[in-house]
């Protein structure tokens, strides 16, 4: 599976490696759908399911978070939909980083981009006006030795962000890097790879800046 945009729906459904995740969108179908037009929908990856303290973290904006497993853009692509569709919402946050990892299979940077176009694509055909801001893939020390690759692939989605209606990229890089140049461990969780509390904090200070530049009106009082 190179690019979902190319493939008919019929093959994507019986990729393994989509259809593994069938379980964990279908617990997100479960939880009550958001109804409040001001609310930030947080969506992706793990790292976005592992936030636990997002609603107290990203005060003044309300938040609620559906992300499952180690999404990759691929599947998520896919599942999107069913994610982002019943929701009510008046932005939202999306974060997936699982693409380049250091592993044969990894995406290329333009490959990267271009799932990223279509997973906008898809949330729009329900949410065509809504603002989606993009989080910048994170410097970690576990992916450090494909950080040239990661960056290359943050600097695409940055530069396609520019100047384009409602889309918004979110920089945080230099947040989790330390003064010698390389990701600060004490952000980290033992895994190096998922941010601890002091981490999530310095994530949303990162995102709740942009917030205030585009979107205050979604702040409560």
């Amino acid at each position: 599976l190179l690019l979902v945009a190319c493939h008919p729906a019929s093959q994507i459904s019986t990729d393994p490696e989509v259809l593994k995740w069938e379980t964990e969108i279908a617990a997100l179908e479960n939880q009550p759908a958001s109804t409040d037009p001001n609310n930030i929908l947080f969506t992706g990856s793990s790292s976005i399911r592992l936030w636990n303290t997002v609603e107290e973290d990203m005060l003044p904006y309300k938040a609620i978070a559906r992300g499952y497993g180690g999404a990759k853009l691929n599947d998520f692509v896919y599942y999107c939909r069913r994610i982002t569709d019943p929701q009510l919402f008046g932005a939202a946050v999306v974060f997936i980083a699982n693409d380049i990892t250091g592993e044969s299979t990894d995406k290329t940077p333009e490959t990267v981009l271009k799932l990223m176009k279509e997973t906008v694509r898809q949330m729009r055909k329900t949410h065509p006006r809504v603002p989606v801001f993009w989080i910048e893939i994170t410097p970690t020390p576990s992916r450090w030795k494909s950080w040239d690759m990661i960056s290359s692939a943050n600097e695409l989605i940055k530069n396609y962000c520019k100047n384009r209606r409602h889309l918004y990229f979110i920089s945080t890089s230099k947040s989790f890097l330390g003064a010698d140049g390389k990701p600060d461990p004490e952000l980290f969780q033992q895994d190096m790879l998922h941010l601890n509390d002091q981490g999530y904090r310095i994530w949303a200070e990162c995102i709740r800046q942009q917030l205030d530049a585009v979107m205050p009106q979604l702040k409560t009082n």
